[in-house]
């Protein structure tokens, strides 16, 4: 099976070598490999133009836009504009950050997985963070979802989820919507990904409001959303973020935000968040 992957990267310069490094080591090597340099003022452009070099199955797309770091959306439009410059002839489209270093049988295990079950429209590690000298788990997270730090899709999942949504949330719609048509999501607690930089250390103020939105913009509702958002927040150890997230969720219905999926899609999130809750407290 081929694999194609598209890394957005935002001033990655301390850390971007070392995810290329990671990838040209596979056991089973990507077909191609696409960075989006997303308006980076580092040294981003030239490394990724020295792996280039070396290995002609990696290219470099530039891409201006806004400097401020807002979850979701900005990430999105930079993978889409690099998924523009591939073609169609690949099996698994990947979507990774610069700040990571995969395992060496990282892509050659996903990949059995992709061949194990034409159902398996997603499949994962786990991304682990360092710390006190220890590579920890990211505990951010279900043991069922993967992180938006590492996603793989098998082609024609990716196609009938309609793509990623250039919104925050889309890395929770993009398996609640494989769900909706049926498709298998795997997570391999056997890869672990060392995740370089934590997730979130970037966003700013405006950001806090965000994650409300998206979960408005899912579909959630409001009891869905209260519950998701202190699970949330107490996960992030900062419990007073359950008030700015359900801030940002009574911003979003006021402004009559547009949600990410049809209302169908939503009625089916809602049912399938609700049994998930239920299965937890019984």
């Amino acid at each position: 099976m081929k694999y194609y992957i598209v890394i957005p990267a935002h001033n990655e310069q301390d850390l971007i070598g070392l995810t290329l490094e990671s990838l040209i080591s596979q056991t089973v090597l990507p077909t191609k490999i696409v960075v989006v340099n997303d308006n980076s003022t580092d040294k981003t452009q030239e490394i990724v133009l020295e792996f280039a070099q070396k290995n002609p199955f990696i290219s470099i797309v530039n891409k201006t836009s806004d400097a401020i770091h807002m979850p979701g959306s900005k990430v999105i439009q930079a993978f889409q504009k690099g998924f523009e410059t591939l073609d169609n002839d690949y099996d698994i489209l990947v979507k990774i950050d610069g700040d990571l270093i995969f395992p060496s049988n990282y892509f050659e295990t996903i990949i059995k997985h992709f061949q194990s079950d034409s159902k398996i429209g997603m499949a994962g590690g786990f991304c682990y963070i360092e710390k006190n000298g220890d590579w920890v788990l990211e505990n951010l997270t279900d043991k069922d979802h993967i992180r938006g730090a590492l996603k793989a899709y098998r082609k024609e999942t990716y196609q009938q989820i309609g793509g990623l949504k250039p919104a925050m949330g889309w890395d929770t719609v993009d398996e609640l919507l494989c769900k909706y048509y049926g498709w298998k999501i795997v997570t391999d607690t056997s890869l672990h990904v060392k995740h370089l930089k934590p997730t979130g250390a970037n966003y700013n103020k405006t950001a806090r409001y965000k994650q409300g939105e998206a979960f408005f913009t899912l579909g959630y509702g409001f009891w869905i959303t209260a519950i998701a958002s202190a699970k949330l927040a107490m996960m992030k150890k900062k419990p007073l973020l359950f008030f700015d997230y359900i801030k940002g969720f009574w911003k979003a219905k006021t402004a009559k935000t547009p949600l990410l999926v049809t209302p169908e899609q939503a009625k089916f999130i809602r049912n399938y968040r609700f049994q998930k809750m239920k299965q937890k407290l019984f």
